[in-house]
């Protein structure tokens, strides 16, 4: 794997939206974006259900608080207590019905504009499982074992259409990985409508 600083760009967001409330991280895997948080000063709380990330996270990242659990259990904070909520390919292993559920859980433990950044596996994934695979629902297969979800954009605006303010949607790339993974990234704000 390689550097991935797609955090670096939202930083100034994250840091004038934020004040001293702090940060819940969903899935820090090995705690890459850990560090670019912690780094910039604020007080993040992180998880992954991988007991491996969990160490290697808590050893790059000394200051945040991390804990082993999954995504499903109730998130480490309490509703209306987080300034900004990231989830960085994480929300893409559940049924729809399940996804819609684990959004509308991020967005009750922001506070009232909070920011939400995440990004979500795009239908334009081909090296990482959007085609090719035997079919659980629509845009959602079994890839070598694990149920995983592509989004269009039509799905992307489907999973925010209540209850937030889509500060930017773009399709893009990274190349953290071997293979070029294309992404949907997407910033939101929890508004009250």
């Amino acid at each position: 794997m390689f550097s991935d600083p797609w955090l670096h760009r939202w930083l100034p967001l994250v840091l004038e939206s934020n004040g001293a409330a702090p940060v819940l991280e969903i899935g820090c895997g090995m705690g890459d974006d850990t560090v670019t948080l912690v780094g910039a000063g604020l007080t993040v709380t992180a998880f992954d259900k991988a007991l491996t990330g969990v160490v290697a996270t808590r050893l790059r990242a000394p200051a945040a608080t991390v804990e082993c659990r999954d995504i499903r259990d109730p998130f480490p904070m309490a509703e209306g207590s987080a300034g900004c909520v990231v989830a960085s390919l994480t929300l893409h292993y559940f049924p729809w019905a399940q996804t819609l559920d684990l959004v509308d859980r991020v967005r009750s433990t922001l506070q009232p504009g909070g920011i939400f950044l995440c990004r979500l596996n795009s239908t334009h994934d081909k090296h990482f499982g959007a085609c090719g695979h035997a079919v659980i629902e629509p845009s959602y297969y079994l890839v070598d074992g694990q149920p995983k979800r592509f989004f269009d954009e039509a799905s992307v605006d489907q999973l925010f259409e209540r209850g937030w303010q889509v500060l930017s949607k773009e399709h893009r790339v990274t190349t953290k990985y071997i293979h070029q993974k294309a992404l949907w990234e997407v910033v939101l704000r929890r508004s009250d409508t």
